[in-house]
């Protein structure tokens, strides 16, 4: 008697159990289900891609940094530059001597003013 009464309840039991993961299974395959799956997957490798996108963009500004510090050194660019006198500046800038050269002050400077 217990002998029949343990072979029906596990039969119960592995029913229950087949039956749940065939229902699972079959919900998983629904059309629904199937894109909510596929779009979980496509956010994840599009945020893989971006990912790799800004660590690929981190590694070219770094490489890009480094090769212009290295052409600065071998052009000589980056050493310090000393600033001209206050006399040679004003010379280089408004070059006077130049015929040409007219001083022309009439021009206002206001942006308020009406043109």
């Amino acid at each position: 008697m217990f002998r029949r009464t343990f072979w029906f309840t596990t039969g119960v039991a592995a029913g229950v159990w087949a039956t749940t993961k065939v229902n699972r299974k079959l919900r998983q395959l629904t059309p629904e289900s199937l894109a909510a799956q596929a779009a979980n997957k496509a956010i994840e490798a599009g945020h893989r891609l971006k990912d790799r996108a800004l660590d690929f963009a981190l590694d070219v500004r770094a490489g890009m940094a480094q090769r212009e510090a290295e052409l600065g050194d071998a052009l000589g660019t980056n050493a310090p530059v000393d600033p001209l006198p206050a006399p040679r500046r004003h010379a280089a800038i408004e070059n006077r001597s130049n015929p040409k050269y007219v001083e022309t002050t009439t021009h206002s400077h206001n942006r308020n003013e009406d043109h």
